[in-house]
């Protein structure tokens, strides 16, 4: 992801720390530790609903009413646009955030310029009635919004010891799977209203993010002490290299493959229901709608089961690997079951699977970061991680659907092997266990 901030002379992109100085750790009582796992939570929520109703129902149906005889293509045109331009937005903003100096503290200046910015031009899009147009706002959207999301998973390693990071994964876990279908749902029932839609889910963003802010006052961060800026250096840490540091490498890998396959489902999904299951128009918004209630009861359940087992355990791969493998058997379902039927029960494994996933996921990624105090920017790469296929699979998805003359069950076997490689970069992993 690409995004120029210039820096202030008071309070913006500091110089770069020197590699033995952190900022002390922030110790918090039980009460506010409490808070603010409780408004990570609900920040994930508002968030993630954003992300999902704006990617799997508002921007399709945009598309489709753009041009209808070329919604693939040109979904895939500004999906995978924006992809690429973000995939740097989350290490960039964290290592700045790392290295920013102001009376709010490092992580909030970032956030409430992605949140409040990223809010804006979601309510904006509404207004774009070209591609170009719509591309534009929507590269700005995505943008503005890992801007957001980058700073923020940060908090989890600022503010909360090793063993609560179970528990914080899987709230902020619960967080996104519950504002990923309560985004569809709300999107899916405003299916024909697109504008008040954008306006609500821009209103949120905005929201969240001061909220956000507000409830959880971070310490200045203006006394840190940095060295001068080396610009060499600062670059040269955004490669890691694989064999000082075997386990992030094997993180990376993991979920790269998670996310290009769970994505091509995800992302076509409206396609899927009224062209592969044929599901009539009218019709679309409710099977959306009841679709994602199935999903968020599994994946709320299976996230926290998996979360808390996983701290009392002292243990993430097992999770992680047997996650990624029923998740590869759950997306084979539709292949055999071609009805809202076999939909729901597959949407009702895949929230098993990948609620257990999400809840684990982030612990053993925070567990595996190389850098000693640049969280954010190491955060942010294995964000990266998510972000290239997120370029890619529209581009995948587009030219698969175009090979096989528009028969989407090409998606569902290449979005389960996808899926399936994921495991065997999980197994590699040592000093998780």
């Amino acid at each position: 992801m690409s995004s120029s901030h210039s820096p202030q002379a008071d309070g913006g992109v500091a110089s770069v720390r020197s590699p033995g100085v952190t900022p002390p750790p922030v110790v918090l009582s039980a009460g506010k530790r409490k808070a603010l796992l409780a408004s990570l939570g609900v920040s994930y929520l508002g968030l993630f609903m954003t992300y999902a109703g704006l990617v799997a129902i508002l921007l399709p149906q945009q598309m489709t009413n753009l041009d209808a005889a070329h919604k693939v293509t040109n979904l895939a045109f500004v999906t995978s646009i924006s992809a690429v331009a973000t995939i740097f937005v989350q290490p960039i903003v964290g290592a700045f955030s790392d290295r920013t100096r102001t009376r709010l503290g490092r992580r909030a200046p970032w956030i409430l310029l992605g949140g409040i910015g990223g809010g804006i031009c979601t309510i904006a899009i509404q207004a774009a009635n070209t591609l170009l147009w719509i591309a534009v706002a929507w590269v700005a959207i995505q943008v503005l919004l890992n801007a957001f999301q980058g700073p923020l998973s940060a908090i989890i390693s600022d503010r909360i010891e090793s063993d609560n990071r179970g528990l914080a994964s899987a709230i902020t876990g619960v967080g996104s799977s519950l504002g990923g279908t309560v985004g569809v749902i709300v999107a899916g029932q405003l299916l024909n209203r697109i504008g008040v839609a954008y306006t609500f889910f821009g209103i949120l963003v905005i929201v969240i993010c001061i909220a956000f802010v507000l409830a959880n006052p971070d310490k200045s961060s203006v006394t840190e002490v940095h060295t001068a800026m080396d610009w060499s250096a600062f670059l040269a840490t955004f490669m890691v290299n694989p064999r000082r540091h075997p386990d992030f490498f094997w993180a990376f890998g993991g979920r790269f493959f998670m996310i290009l396959g769970y994505q091509a489902i995800t992302n076509y999904q409206l396609y899927i229901i009224t062209d592969y299951i044929g599901v009539n128009p009218a019709k679309t918004g409710d099977v959306v709608s009841i679709l994602s209630i199935i999903s968020l009861v599994t994946v709320t359940i299976s996230t926290l089961l998996a979360g808390r087992i996983s701290d009392k355990l002292g243990r993430r791969k097992v999770f992680v690997g047997v996650a990624t493998l029923f998740i590869a058997g759950s997306i084979c379902i539709p292949l055999f079951m071609r009805t809202v039927t076999g939909m729901y029960v597959y949407g009702g494994l895949l929230g098993l699977g990948y609620g257990a996933y999400i809840a684990v996921d982030m612990a053993m990624m925070v567990d595996v970061l190389p850098s000693n105090g640049a969280a954010a920017k190491d955060l942010g790469i294995l964000n990266v991680a998510s972000n290239i296929p997120q370029a890619l699979t529209p581009l995948i998805a587009a030219g698969l659907l175009t090979a096989f003359a528009g028969n989407h069950r090409v998606l569902f076997f290449y979005s389960a092997i996808a899926a399936a490689l994921s495991t065997l970069f999980v197994i590699p992993i040592k000093t998780v266990k």
